[in-house]
Order: C-alpha cells, then sequence, then structure tokens
C-alpha cells in the first residue's frame, strides 16, 4: 500500500515542484523598481521634448507678412466691433495694451484666443512643445506649460 501511495502522490509531487520553480520566472518586476536602469527611457516616454527655440527668433518675414494679411482681410470684412473699428488701433480693446514681455511667462489674467486654422496652415505648425494663441492683437508662439513668449507678431489688424 506503501508503494501505491507513493506512486499516485508523486506526479503531484513533480508538477508542484515545477509549478514553484517557475513562479519567480512568471512574476514581474512592479513599476519603479529598476534601482535607476531604465529611469532615463521612462522620463523621455514621460516628458515633451521641446525643441530649443531662441527668443525672438522664430519668426520669418513670410510668416509675419502672412499673419498680418489674414488679419488685415479680417478687418477690412468687418470683424472689428464697430465701437473698435472707428479707433482705428487695429480692433484692440481699451485696457488691452502690450501686458506681455518676450522671454517672459504670460501673465494670468490676460486672455488667450485661439489661433484660427487657416493662419496655422500658412504659417506652418508650430515646434514641439510650443502653441500659437492670440493675445490682444499679437500673435505670441508661446512654451507649453511654462507660457513663456519665445516670439511674437504684433498689430496684426494693423493697415
Amino acid at each position: 500500500m506503501n508503494q501505491h501511495l507513493f506512486l499516485s502522490i508523486r506526479p503531484l509531487a513533480v508538477v508542484l515542484a515545477m509549478a514553484l520553480s517557475c513562479g519567480g520566472a512568471l512574476a514581474t518586476k512592479p513599476d519603479g523598481d529598476d534601482h535607476g536602469k531604465n529611469r532615463s527611457k521612462k522620463q523621455k516616454h514621460s516628458e515633451v521634448v521641446r525643441a530649443q527655440v531662441p527668443v525672438g527668433g522664430y519668426f520669418i518675414a513670410s510668416q509675419r507678412v502672412a499673419v498680418t494679411t489674414y488679419y488685415g482681410q479680417q478687418r477690412k470684412a468687418g470683424h472689428c466691433p464697430p465701437g473698435l473699428a472707428k479707433k482705428n488701433n487695429g480692433c484692440l480693446p481699451p485696457g488691452q495694451a502690450r501686458k506681455w514681455q518676450l522671454g517672459q511667462a504670460l501673465p494670468g489674467t490676460v486672455v488667450l484666443h485661439p489661433v484660427p486654422q487657416a493662419v496655422i496652415v500658412k504659417i506652418g505648425a508650430p515646434p514641439a512643445g510650443y502653441r500659437y494663441v492670440r493675445v490682444a492683437n499679437d500673435l505670441l508662439l508661446i512654451a507649453i506649460g511654462t507660457q513663456i513668449v519665445v516670439d511674437a507678431i504684433e498689430d496684426l489688424m494693423a493697415l
């Protein structure tokens, strides 16, 4: 009887031993348990890689012409409120004088307006890590996250 019991338990013991020995190989390493070996890889995937754009050195003459032409046509087409159109200041609302500076972050009180897709098509997409915004009568290239003004095209609707 002992021999019969041994023969029936033996395959079970072999299977159990194999399962226990493979358990370590099947286990996955928890996130953050790489002891710094892959940290640079993880950071590259989670951070936005920002292109290096010199302050005041992004927009070229052809982009400036395209943008001012677009907004000048908008003003001629009557897209400026009547009260502001009479002032001949490029549709600039009262109290909205330039509230930004190149190389500085935009103040939290500044109202950002989206730039129309038609303008982006004419001047090209902004570099990685940046975006275009319109502030009052100016088109700005700002850094995403910090909102630092990198370059600007001023007086969009001036004729």
